[in-house]
């Protein structure tokens, strides 16, 4: 088995704002005018795009929201856990893993708008997987979680959100 370490180095994976690392490694050529897209996405949108994404125990990927549907693929290490709080407040836990026995599924996906974050929960582990988005991603339609006003919106998960959130309006 391969080390994160090894995965960061042969793939060239960069720091990502929200943890963890990544590469983007496609970008469709196809452009998308904003007038076939929903009023979520600001701007043309390339159809698709994909990116490695790597986490380490101990690190995880911070609650954001895009307005794309993001496909996520497992490729090797841990299992992920993907938590995402869906637009009517609900709170599902994706296991993106190869045991399909355990609850693992090798491919989970998030819907637009939906808030979601993701950690390797096993200790030592890491998780190396890839992130396919469409209409591609753009920072124009991200959304980085604020950890109070996100808070307020679903109490009912304050633990989960306050684990998985870096920041706060005063920051």
């Amino acid at each position: 088995m391969n080390t994160a370490q090894y995965w960061i180095d042969k793939l060239n994976l960069e720091s990502h704002i929200e943890g963890g690392s990544f590469k983007e490694i496609y970008r469709s050529e196809l452009v998308l005018s904003q007038l076939a897209l929903t009023a979520h996405h600001h701007g043309d949108r390339s159809a698709m795009t994909s990116i490695y994404f790597l986490l380490q125990h101990g690190d995880f990927s911070a609650f954001h929201k895009i307005a794309s549907d993001e496909i996520w693929h497992f490729y090797d290490g841990s299992p992920l856990c993907v938590y995402e709080i869906t637009t009517d407040g609900t709170l599902e836990k994706h296991l993106l893993g190869k045991d399909i026995e355990n609850g693992q599924q090798p491919v989970v996906i998030i819907k637009a708008g939906s808030w979601f974050g993701s950690r390797c929960e096993e200790p030592g582990g890491f998780t190396l997987c890839g992130c396919t988005v469409a209409p591609g991603f753009d920072f124009a339609d991200f959304e980085l979680a604020d950890k109070e006003a996100l808070q307020k919106e679903f109490p009912q998960h304050e633990d989960i959100i306050r684990q998985m959130t870096r920041r706060t309006n005063a920051e």
